[in-house]
Order: structure tokens, then C-alpha cells, then sequence
């Protein structure tokens, strides 16, 4: 847990030193460039203006013929000889500052400080002069001097000083960011600390373990996750002792019956005769069919369930199954119908363990239809999949009970709790052999009284 809260602040501190160095640089490449333009085009002399002036007239006159009135109107300048020139002029000239005008060449034609310009300017001020354009071309230039004047040095200086304050910015920034980390890291990993602290019990036994679910996030949905696989293991596991329970006591009736006739053969009591004898014979029989019927539910969980699949007759199996519990049926006064369509499409199966689906229906019918009921037998053939039913004449099945019907030794409805040696497992095995074919075994209450079994198959 310390790990990952060590590499979520990480994370963070990560990602804000990247996005305040990438903010550093791109502003100071954007700073620069700015403060180029704006040093170079008079911004920090306070000629910026004038620069545009300058550019219009040319382009409007295209030479500098006259362009003495734009330089010594008033607002552009005092110089020595250029008198009072309103405001802005007081201030320039109060700052000393003296403006001259070149053509391309770098010859001056106007000179705010000499009415009378000569000269040519040297190669430092024309390093130093603002180039005027037009388009693209260079038609003059003008130089500034005094005043608030900004170098090359000056604009490093500047620079480095946004530098600086950037880097203060950026530590702020981080502190806070690592702050921001530790609280955000604590809060996004306190439902997984929570959810560890309950695997950990879960793993230990306790599987009534869950954790409070908050919000519709991944960690809500992985919160959902684990405590619906709670869920299903603390049934799995409730399931799993009932079943051992069950097993116990389906074991412990047989086996008392056996030993209470072998005690009495060695006490005496009986004689080994047959009709003694078959008592024995018949719990054993019982203890037989049990653990076949638990054996074959353990390979049909396992998904080990070997299917003998060839083409079939379902009506043929049906008709076989109708004749072999016909005379139980005559002994119980209940009647068997069998409604067949005459003719019906092969399937692939395994005939064995369809008669056993079968046997299994038809025998849960006979356990629980009342003397002069009847069970009728159905298939219907319409359509892509072929569908078996049973139904009985009996108390049907209650509403509580309904979904519970399948279950190993399910005891629910006592209508239909086990009598005459049943295992309680016949249903359970009928709806794991008919899903081994691909098919499904569903039980519902009749409309007209009874319960219906449907088997429907592929």
C-alpha cells in the first residue's frame, strides 16, 4: 500500500514539474520573442507609435519628401530648436531624448537635435536604429536616443529574471502539488486499504466480509466485484456444508437399517433366510444408487461428464421410459398418457442418460401425483428445438419453493419432501444431464393444478 501511494505522489509531482518547466519554457521563448519585438519596434522608447507613423507616411508618399512635419509636430519631440511642441514634447524632451530618421542607405535626413543632418550613421547605431518596412523591404530607419532606452543586455537581464520567478513559481507549485498528492492519494486509496483489509479477512475464513460502496467509479465497480464474490462463495460455502449434511443423514438411515440387521444376525435374533436378507439388500441397493447419483453430480460440476452422443429418438426414449414405470403407476392407481406427434427429427445424445432424465421426471411424477391422478408425458417437435413435458396431477409446487426446485436435497415444500427412498438428488441430476446436451429443464405450476417439468433440447 505504501508503494503505490509513493508512486501516485510521484505521479503527481511528476506530471506538475513537467507542466511547469514546459510553461516555463514556452513562456520565456514567448517573453523573448515578445520583448524582441517590442525593445526593436520602440516600445521601450516610447517610439512604437511613431514607427507606425512613419511606415503609413512612406507607404501613403512613397518617399520621405516632407517628412519633417511628422517628426517635429507636436507630441514627437523637442529638440534644441523644435520649442515648445505641446505635452508628450515636454516630456521627451525632459527625458533627453533625440530622435533621427535615415533612408535605406543609413543617411540621415532628420535629426530632432540638428536642423541641418549630414551624416550617415556608423555601424553601431544602425545596430541599435529600428528598421522601418515596408512589406518586406527596409526603407529607413529610426533611431532613438535617451529617454528610457532597452539593450541587448537589458533583455537578458529581463529574461533571466522571469527566470527566477518562474522558478519560485514552480516550487510553489510543487509544494502545493505534493500536498494536493498526499490528500488525494490518501483519499484514492483508502477504499482499496479498505478493500485489502477484507480480502485478508475473506482469505482467513470470514466470508461475511463486504466493503461500503460509494459512487459508480472503477472503484466502485471493483468494491460491487468483490462483494458479490462474497457473496457467492459465503453461499457456495453454506451450500457446501448443507450438502454435507444432507449426505450424512441420506447415509446415516441406510447404514443404521444395515447395522441393525447384521447385529441381530450375529446376535441371533434373525436367521439368514432370503426374505432377512433382503432388507439388507435393499438398503444397500439404496446406498448404491446415493453415491452413483452424488458421483454423477461431481462430474457434471467438474465438467467431466462423459456423453455418449449419437443420433437419437426422443419419442422412442419416452416410450421406454412410459413402459418402464407402468406397472409402479398400475401398483399406485395413477394413470400414464403419452401424447406423441407419431414422428419426430433425430437429435444428438446420449440415449442412457436421456432415459435417465426421463426415469428421473416420470418417478419425482409417481412420487407425488395422489392415488387416481394422472401423469401425462408431451413432446412437442414445431420449431428448431424439441421440448419434453411432464405433468403430474399432484399438489403442485409453492411459490417459495419454485426456484429452489433443482437444488441437492432441497426440502422446502414439504409436499414434496422425500418419501419411500428417494435421495433427493433426481432433479438436481435431471438438470445437469439435460444442460450437458445444451438443453435446459424448467418446473412451473399447471394453470389447471399439478406441476409441469419441461424439457427442451436442441
Amino acid at each position: 500500500m505504501a508503494s503505490m501511494r509513493l508512486r501516485l505522489i510521484l505521479s503527481f509531482v511528476f506530471i506538475g514539474l513537467v507542466s511547469i518547466v514546459s510553461v516555463i519554457l514556452l513562456a520565456r521563448q514567448g517573453v523573448a520573442n515578445e520583448v524582441y519585438a517590442y525593445m526593436f519596434r520602440g516600445g521601450m522608447t516610447g517610439s512604437e507609435a511613431l514607427v507606425e507613423t512613419l511606415e503609413a507616411y512612406y507607404r501613403d508618399h512613397h518617399s520621405w519628401q516632407g517628412v519633417e512635419s511628422v517628426l517635429l509636430s507636436p507630441g514627437h519631440g523637442m529638440g534644441r530648436w523644435g520649442g515648445n511642441q505641446g505635452n508628450a514634447g515636454m516630456m521627451q524632451g525632459m527625458m533627453g531624448q533625440r530622435l533621427r530618421l535615415a533612408d535605406e542607405q543609413g543617411k540621415v535626413l532628420v535629426d530632432t537635435f540638428d536642423p541641418e543632418p549630414a551624416s550617415l550613421l556608423d555601424a553601431e547605431q544602425m545596430e541599435r536604429a529600428i528598421p522601418l518596412r515596408n512589406g518586406q523591404d527596409v526603407i529607413g530607419y529610426l533611431l532613438p536616443e535617451g529617454g528610457m532606452g532597452f539593450n541587448q543586455g537589458d533583455q537578458t537581464v529581463l529574461l533571466n529574471r522571469l527566470s527566477r520567478a518562474g522558478l519560485i513559481a514552480a516550487l510553489v507549485a510543487v509544494g502545493i502539488s505534493l500536498v494536493l498528492a498526499l490528500f488525494l492519494s490518501y483519499r484514492l486509496l483508502l477504499p482499496v486499504h479498505a478493500l485489502t483489509q477484507a480480502a485478508g479477512r475473506l482469505a482467513q475464513g470470514d466470508l461475511s466480509q463486504r466493503v461500503q460502496v460509494k459512487g459508480n467509479d472503477e472503484l466502485a465497480q471493483l468494491g460491487d466485484a468483490f462483494n458479490h464474490m462474497a457473496a457467492s462463495l459465503q453461499k457456495s460455502e453454506e451450500n457446501r456444508r448443507a450438502m454435507t449434511a444432507d449426505i450424512a443423514h441420506e447415509l446415516r438411515t441406510p447404514l443404521a437399517v444395515q447395522r441393525a440387521h447384521l447385529e441381530a444376525f450375529q446376535d441371533g435374533i434373525y436367521s439368514p433366510t432370503a426374505e432377512n436378507l433382503n432388507s439388507v439388500f435393499e438398503q444397500n441397493l439404496l446406498l448404491t444408487r446415493l453415491v452413483d447419483d452424488l458421483r454423477t453430480l461431481a462430474l457434471a460440476d467438474a465438467g467431466q461428464l462423459s456423453l455418449d452422443l449419437q443420433p437419437v429418438d426422443l419419442i422412442a426414449i419416452a416410450q421406454g421410459s412410459i413402459e418402464q414405470f407402468t406397472p409402479q403407476a398400475e401398483a399406485q392407481q395413477v394413470k400414464l398418457q403419452f401424447d406423441s406427434p407419431g414422428h419426430c427429427r433425430t437429435i444428438v445424445a446420449d440415449s442412457t442418460r436421456l432415459g435417465q432424465v426421463l426415469g428421473n421426471l416420470v418417478s419425482n411424477a409417481l412420487r407425488y401425483t395422489p392415488t387416481g391422478g394422472q401423469i401425462t408425458m408431451a413432446v412437442n417437435c414445431v420449431g428448431e428445438r424439441i421440448q419434453l413435458t411432464v405433468h403430474d396431477s399432484g399438489p403442485g409446487i409453492s411459490e417459495e419453493s419454485l426456484p429452489h426446485i433443482f437444488e441437492r436435497f432441497y426440502r422446502g415444500d414439504r409436499s414434496r419432501s422425500r418419501s419411500e427412498g428417494g435421495s433427493g438428488l433426481g432433479l438436481a441430476i435431471a438438470r445437469q444431464l439435460a444442460q450437458a446436451h445444451g438443453g435446459e429443464l424448467t418446473a412451473t405450476n399447471h394453470p389447471q393444478g399439478g406441476a409441469i417439468f419441461t424439457l427442451t433440447l436442441p
